[in-house]
């Protein structure tokens, strides 16, 4: 009778503290735009402190505010902040001496970034070093602590500071203004290139120093194939000083004028600080990137792949170089392990190297011994990402992620059995109070054989007796992955928001499955991914008994528009298809986006070739299906940005055209300040709203 009544007392207690917690609340874009954003956390060399970006949205632009954090990797002291400037800081950069930082910024007066200098225990303000007409940026201290290493632009043939300043000039003052080309490439992503290339710079870390060209003068940058990696800040150069401080090690493309018709390679490079002629440390057909020495400084560490003229993707494989330099005794560390690694870190007083590569949809850590050979996943949190891994001193941090926690930064175990300890928490209050649901991993034998991994997400308030409609939503690359991790651009949670399930699969050419599983979307860049995309959905319908098998839709952007677009053109299982970024034609996007010669290979050959998937698989080709009424029905919504120049806005015009052409229901979104991805604050919340407005309307 006794354990009835506390049975009884358990549940009505139970019940009691349920009704006190407060409802969590469905997300809204304004819940998910300005959550704080937490970056990269890079450690200071004794490993005891380590500094990260923390990121203000706003909706309206001026009001945004980005700046740096400190905080203890051994304390439980909350971070402390340590500039209060509207403009971002980038590349951030410790002294040897644990006390000082260097950084790239724009402050007042400046018209390009320059690089200051912050004492991050005195405080106090931060001192600009740099001076320079073109900018600093990516700044590295030397390893004794006396100078600088960053990059700047360059025009040709300015070998200082007073040619660079009156060629700067002359072209703000020229009366025309052109574009204006001899080789390919001639855009990225969202800008022109023009002809100004990155080059390194050192200089003494204190205002006043003269910066010194590294470049000036030398064959490597005059040559026709020199080229620096190009990013969303413009050029970067990966480079590292050498332990002894009298050189550098960096990367550059060697053939960059063949852009259009083979794969550009990026060799290692040696200088010294005092100048002269790079010398090439290899000349091989792999590509370099990220060069970093061993604590002791006995390796040279960098990833590496191999560049292939007949394959659409390559592993990117953790290597290692025996310093002094010998290439003949190159150490491909990961050969063993078939997945891509995307960060790596070198704690010292540790016998292995530390990285994360992406796996099924997680990015996990791992670690792999100095001689190779010995890969290993390694206790990290459980599911989510574990991103931007870094090492200081014997300390090791990373960011954090999954599809419910915004990304933090957490101080992770190198010695085995500890927990990630978690320091900070800017964004776990807010995400606590939305209801969001975890991801769901699930595998199906696709028609053709093949093991396929999807994720699913519940809608808000799930209820297991109702109906909910299914949203396939369709990941860009194609070498990409879904991943349980936070996102900003077509968030799960705000998709599902109105009472949709979400459907997440990664399909043939998608990373963490294996170097053959990416290679395999060759010669079949959509027919095949599709299929399999379908093949989830029912697959979906099968094991979960709340999707209503009359009410699906899909969306993707970027390779997901593309495949997208195609769905629409061959199929009519969908209610309404949305389309961001994707190609109409396979020929229109070869020879207008920024990159030209994988999408060849990915084809089996040049567009006046005699291979069949230029015509059989692109989009608008398959128009015939209108009228076998298999194709071309489906009400779809077309949207891009203007500076879109990987998938540029004419396939979305393209598209449009064709569907007013064939009557189909369809409308177009051009966001004329925008480029591969809507992320101006007021135009993303707006696609948004336009998104679940069209869903709507044809799942009514």
């Amino acid at each position: 009778m006794m354990n009835k009544y506390l049975l009884a007392f358990g549940l009505a207690l139970s019940a009691a503290i349920a009704m006190a917690q407060p409802a969590k609340k469905t997300i809204t874009h304004e819940d998910l735009w300005l959550m704080k954003r937490v970056g990269a956390p890079l450690p200071s060399p004794d490993g005891r402190s380590m500094v990260f970006t923390v990121t203000l949205p706003a909706y309206d632009a001026k009001e945004q505010s980005a700046d740096l954090w400190i905080v203890s990797t051994v304390g439980n002291e909350a971070p402390r902040q340590l500039t209060q400037t509207k403009p971002p800081e980038s590349g951030v950069a410790w002294a040897p001496d644990s006390e000082r930082i260097v950084f790239s910024a724009k402050r007042d007066g400046d018209d390009v970034a320059q690089l200051y200098v912050l004492h991050t225990r005195l405080g106090g303000e931060a001192e600009r070093v740099t001076h320079l007409t073109l900018g600093a940026r990516q700044p590295k201290w030397s390893p004794d602590g006396k100078q600088l290493l960053f990059v700047s632009d360059a025009f040709p043939g300015c070998a200082d500071e007073d040619a660079n300043k009156k060629a700067a000039k002359e072209h703000k003052d020229r009366k025309f203004n052109v574009h204006a080309y001899e080789s390919f490439p001639i855009r990225f992503w969202d800008h022109w290139l023009d002809d100004k290339h990155a080059h390194l710079f050192v200089q003494e870390p204190r205002a006043g120093a003269k910066a010194r060209d590294l470049f000036a003068g030398t064959k490597l940058v005059e040559s026709a194939g020199f080229g620096a990696r190009n990013s969303d800040e413009g050029e970067a150069i990966d480079a590292t000083w050498t332990p002894d401080s009298a050189g550098v090690v960096f990367t550059a493309g060697v053939n960059r004028d063949e852009a259009a018709y083979a794969p550009v390679r990026a060799q290692l490079f040696l200088v010294a600080v005092t100048g002269g002629e790079p010398r090439p440390l290899t000349n091989d057909h792999s590509s370099y990137e990220r060069p970093q020495f061993s604590p002791d400084g006995k390796s040279l560490l960098c990833l590496t792949n191999e560049e292939h003229l007949d394959k659409v993707y390559a592993l990117s494989r953790l290597a290692s170089f025996p310093w002094p330099f010998d290439v003949a005794k190159r150490t491909v560390l990961t050969s063993s392990l078939d997945r891509s690694v995307n960060r790596f870190a070198t704690p010292s007083r540790s016998e292995r190297v530390w990285f994360t590569c992406e796996d099924a949809g997680l990015e996990k850590l791992y670690s792999v011994g100095y001689a190779g050979g010995d890969a290993r996943e390694e206790k990290a949190n459980d599911g989510g990402c574990v991103t931007n891994v870094a090492a200081g001193g014997r300390t090791l941090v990373a960011n954090w992620e999954s599809a419910t926690n915004p990304p933090e930064v957490f101080v992770l175990s190198t010695t085995g059995g500890a927990a990630p300890y978690q320091r900070s928490s800017f964004s776990s209050g807010t995400a606590g109070t939305l209801d969001l649901a975890p991801v769901e991993h699930f595998w199906f034998t696709s028609a053709h054989g093949k093991k396929i991994h999807s994720l699913l997400v519940r809608p808000p308030g799930f209820d297991p007796s109702k109906l909910y409609p299914l949203f396939v939503v369709i990941h860009g690359g194609a070498a990409n992955m879904w991943r349980d991790a936070w996102v900003l651009r077509w968030n799960y949670h705000l998709l599902a928001a109105p009472g949709y399930a979400v459907l997440l699969t990664d399909y043939t050419g998608s990373t963490g499955y294996g170097e053959k599983f990416s290679q395999d979307i060759q010669f079949d860049p959509l027919k095949g991914p599709a299929e399999e995309i379908d093949e989830a959905a029912d697959e979906a319908l099968k094991r979960y008994s709340f999707l209503d098998a009359t009410k699906q839709v899909a969306g993707g952007a970027s390779y997901g528009g593309h495949l997208a677009n195609w769905l629409q053109a061959t199929t009519t299982r969908y209610k309404a298809i949305v389309s961001h970024a994707g190609e109409a034609d396979l020929a229109m996007q070869w020879g207008t986006s920024d990159s030209v010669f994988g999408r060849e290979v990915n084809s089996g050959g040049p567009i006046w070739g005699d291979k069949a998937v230029w015509r059989e698989q692109s989009p608008v080709l398959q128009a015939g299906n209108h009228e076998k009424g298999t194709g071309f029905l489906t009400p779809i919504l077309i949207s891009d940005g203007e500076n879109d120049f990987r998938v540029p806005m004419n396939n979305s015009i393209m598209f449009f055209t064709l569907q007013q052409r064939l009557r189909v229901p369809s409308k177009l979104l051009l966001f004329p300040d925008d480029n591969h991805w809507i992320l101006k604050a007021e135009d993303s919340r707006y696609w948004y709203r336009e998104v679940q407005a069209w869903l709507a309307k044809y799942l009514k």
